[in-house]
């Protein structure tokens, strides 16, 4: 925003003054790393398949999508019985403009005035700001230093509260922390609240890792939610998804924009989605990358959180923004966000994350200056 005070000079809503939009910082620089990307491009043949569906969209411009986006759910049902081994029916799917929108229809809703949202803090900084657009308040209860969810906070957080909507996602956004399925049972059991579980980054999940998808047939008010954004490549298609209760499915629809999903989107998806085996074939190299980073920034002196996702938290920096800064003086752009004193950094290429090693190296030499004095 180049001028931010230009909205105190217009009838905007209290709850907007002064606020800045959400954003990681795009930056012409040799190595990004800050948004979690896939940096694999896509193959050529998919690339020819999403423009052939794109041509086929092109000419019938003229009419309206499909506002229930019936073939890509069907879709997305499909693939997830693939890979996965879970089967829904198509009418169990809502799909949206990214998994953000799907996010706001759930709490468009079952949030609202009077209604309260519960997270645990940190998370995705999304979360707080799908509360605000939707007029829910939004409580949070700490996370362990692990950055795992302790049982008994957990539910002294739910009786606390009293929370409409349980957001938690799985991995965890920024620490990329895996969530215990107890934890979402147990939430489950002792509220009356729709919880929700975003697992945006699931397919990167260790082997062994479960997904809550497991849950969905015991458990009524559960919904988890996922992206073709970051395993599929797709980021530049804006495709997210949730599956629920046909009920929850239902609610969507009711709050859903007319037309939401453009008919270029949808089948592009679908022509993505025909390509899965392809486009997860670097899901395994980027396990592989993450692995290693861990590794490496582990023996170099940093804390590392445990990452089951596509990017690695790492610090502790007494100033963390003179080492962002240092980076990217180094060419180096990587994510400033999270707990104070922790740095993200997303998973690319091998040359990318070499890169990446090297700058951190000529930028910290050594760890143990840059830290802060161990605490109780």
């Amino acid at each position: 925003m180049a001028d931010p005070s230009a909205l105190d000079r217009l009838p905007v809503r209290d709850g907007l003054r002064g606020l800045r939009p959400y954003g990681a910082p795009q930056l012409d620089v040799a190595v990004r790393l800050n948004v979690n990307e896939n940096p694999f491009a896509p193959p050529a043949d998919v690339v020819e398949s999403i423009a052939a569906a794109a041509a086929r969209s092109a000419a019938t411009a003229n009419r309206y999508p499909d506002r229930e986006a019936w073939d890509l759910r069907v879709a997305l049902a499909e693939y997830l019985g693939r890979r996965e081994g879970v089967r829904f029916g198509p009418e169990r799917l809502w799909a949206a403009n990214g998994s953000n929108e799907v996010m706001l229809h759930l709490l468009q809703a079952f949030g609202g005035p009077g209604r309260r949202a519960l997270g645990f803090s940190p998370t995705y900084s999304m979360y707080p700001e799908y509360c605000r657009d939707t007029f829910t308040a939004y409580e949070t209860a700490p996370r362990e230093a692990d950055f795992t969810i302790d049982h008994t906070v957990a539910l002294a957080a739910l009786g606390a509260h009293q929370p409409h909507i349980v957001l938690v996602a799985s991995p965890n956004n920024p620490t990329g922390t895996a969530l215990e399925l107890g934890i979402i049972e147990a939430l489950h059991e002792a509220s009356d609240a729709l919880i929700v579980v975003d697992e945006a980054y699931a397919e990167f999940r260790r082997p062994g890792t479960p997904s809550a998808l497991s849950l969905i047939d015991r458990l009524p008010r559960l919904v988890v939610t996922r992206t073709m954004s970051k395993a599929f490549a797709c980021a530049g298609l804006r495709v997210g998804y949730c599956v629920a209760a046909g009920g929850v499915v239902d609610a969507a629809r009711l709050v859903r924009l007319p037309y939401h999903l453009s008919a270029l989107t949808q089948n592009a998806a679908i022509a993505a989605l025909g390509h899965a085996d392809a486009l997860l074939a670097g899901v395994d190299r980027l396990r592989h990358e993450r692995d290693a980073m861990v590794v490496a920034l582990g023996s170099r002196g940093f804390q590392v959180a445990e990452s089951d996702a596509n990017f690695v938290l790492f610090g502790r920096f007494v100033d963390r923004h003179a080492v962002w800064q240092g980076l990217l003086d180094h060419g180096v752009l990587i994510r400033e966000t999270g707990p104070e004193g922790w740095l993200r950094v997303s998973i690319g290429t091998p040359d990318e994350n070499a890169a990446f090693l090297a700058a951190l190296t000529d930028v910290v030499p050594d760890p143990s200056t840059v830290a802060p004095e161990a605490g109780p």
